[in-house]
Order: C-alpha cells, then structure tokens, then sequence
C-alpha cells in the first residue's frame, strides 16, 4: 500500500508476539467479571452514596481483588504467590491482639509520633512564620532547608546514631526532621500569601506589627499551615518507621521488619494494615483539630 511493502514477521517474532496476545486476552477475562462489577456498582452508588459509604465500598472491593488474586496465584506483571490471603493476615491480627507485646509496639510508636510531631510543630511554626515575615531570615535560614530537606530518612540514620546519646532519642530526632519541613514550607507559603491590600487597611486602620500578624496574617496562613501539619504527619510516619526498621528494639516499624527476617507473610502485612491505620487515624484527628482554626474559610465560601 502506497508503494510500501510489509516485512514479515520471522517465525521467533511470530511466537512472541501469539504469546502477547494471548497473555492480554488471559488477563481481559480474567478481570472482566471485576471491571464489570465495579462499573455496577459505580452506575448504582455513585450518586446516592454518601463519601463515607463509597470509601467503604472501595475498601471492600480492594479486600476483594486481594482475596482472589492470592487464591488463585495470580502471577502476570505482578506476584500473588506469596501473599497471604485477607483471612490469613485477619487471623494473625487476632492473635498478636492477644498479646501484650503487640501492643507495646504500638504504644511505644505512638508516644514517639507524639513527641517528635510535637516538637516539629511548634519549631516548625515558629521558624515558617519568621521566615514570611523577614527577608533577611528566609535569606539565611532556606539555603539549609533546601540541603538538608531531600535527605531521606533512611539516610540520617547513621549520623543519628552518632550525634545522639540512645538510639530512642535518634529515632525521635529522625521523625521530628521528617515533620518538620512540610511544617515550615507550608506556614512559609501561607504568611507569604497573605494579601498586601489586608495589610495595608489594617495598617490605615491604625493597627500595631503584632496586631496585623495576629488579626490579618495569621489567619490567612492557617489554611496552608494545616495542610503542612496533615502532611507533616503523613511523613513523619515515614520516618519513624525507618529509624525503628533499621535501630528499634520496638515499634511497629520493628515488627514489621523482624517479621519480615522471620519470613513471615502474615505479620509483614499485619504490619502493614497497622502502620496504615494508626497513619490514617493519626492524620484524621490534625485534620479534626485544625477544623475549628478555618470556621472563617468555611463562611467565606459560603457568603
């Protein structure tokens, strides 16, 4: 056609490319009965179900694709052969509920989050708000931040280890670097945002430097500010799991990783599930705090 010939496959080529098709055709019907489902179930609920129910539902249907991928070993671009089913990794959770341990672990990651998400917020704050209102200290004060912040966690571990007396303070001072830059960026961002034309009326009105930032600019910032401290969180549970997976003697950071050495399925996906909980729980209750901080952007949107 147009003067072109087609060059014919050789036969290796031929194979390959039956092989490809019937690879793609394998994986169309075997995951035809769930994309047919989920365009069901999204035509019925995805306008009478409130968020709250379609969260749910999207979480069972999750729990279900898992189920069947690990009962039948589904292994195409991605390996369900060793990984336990919902209801193994439910029995497991039973048991460790069962023991105290379990709960030590637990306990003792969340009084770590505590103390260093504690820390990052209030440094974190103070040093944002600074760094919005003084050229000169944004000046002197970013070019470390931006050093210092693309250090992953796993990183610091070493030189943690060395600047701090225990390993327990190490791992606080790792989650408390991981919290605290979102912390700062976003105060940072939020104080600079605020509008001039707010400051200059305040300032015409007769209003003090600290009047304008208390009144004006640092009602401004909370919106960004709490959306650096919902993040903040979410990172700093990144953290501290790699300081407890790498110098912990507990934690679910350590947990996770023992049962991992242990080679066994069920407790790293116990792990997991948990991490992900306390990470979620953790992040809805700052979410739940700072609500009543933005009662004036709600208005505002409605006016």
């Amino acid at each position: 056609m147009d003067g072109q010939t087609s060059t014919p496959l050789s036969v290796d080529e031929s194979i390959e490319r039956e092989k490809l098709e019937l690879e793609a055709a394998v994986f169309a019907k075997a995951f035809s009965p769930i994309v047919s489902l989920s365009r069901w179930l999204w035509a019925k609920t995805s306008v009478a179900l409130p968020a709250t129910a379609t969260a749910v539902l999207s979480l069972a249907i999750g729990v279900l694709i898992w189920h069947w991928a690990s009962t039948v070993n589904f292994n195409w671009f991605i390996n369900f052969e060793n990984v336990p089913t919902p209801g193994k990794v439910f029995s497991a959770f039973l048991a460790h509920m069962q023991t105290e341990v379990f709960y030590i672990h637990i306990g003792v990651s969340m009084r770590r989050i505590l103390i260093s998400y504690s820390l990052a917020v209030v440094i974190g704050i103070l040093v944002g708000v600074m760094m919005g209102r003084s050229l000169w200290v944004r000046r002197f004060l970013m070019p470390y931040i931006e050093v210092v912040r693309p250090i992953p966690a796993v990183a610091w571990i070493p030189l943690a280890i060395l600047m701090w007396p225990t390993e327990e303070s190490s791992i606080i001072y790792i989650t408390f670097l991981g919290a605290l830059f979102p912390i700062v960026l976003n105060t940072l961002h939020g104080v600079e945002q605020t509008p001039g034309v707010l400051v200059k009326a305040a300032q015409s009105l007769g209003a003090s430097r600290f009047g304008i930032f208390w009144h004006v600019v640092l009602p401004g910032a909370l919106p960004s500010i709490a959306a650096g401290l919902a993040i903040g969180m979410g990172v700093s549970w990144f953290s501290l799991l790699a300081g407890e997976i790498i110098s912990g003697q507990y934690g679910i950071g350590y947990f996770t990783w023992d049962a991992y050495s242990l080679i066994n399925y069920q407790d790293i996906v116990v792990g997991m599930l948990v991490i992900g909980f306390l990470g979620t729980l953790s992040t809805a209750a700052v979410r739940l705090m700072t609500r009543p901080m933005l009662k004036w952007q709600r208005r505002a949107r409605t006016t």
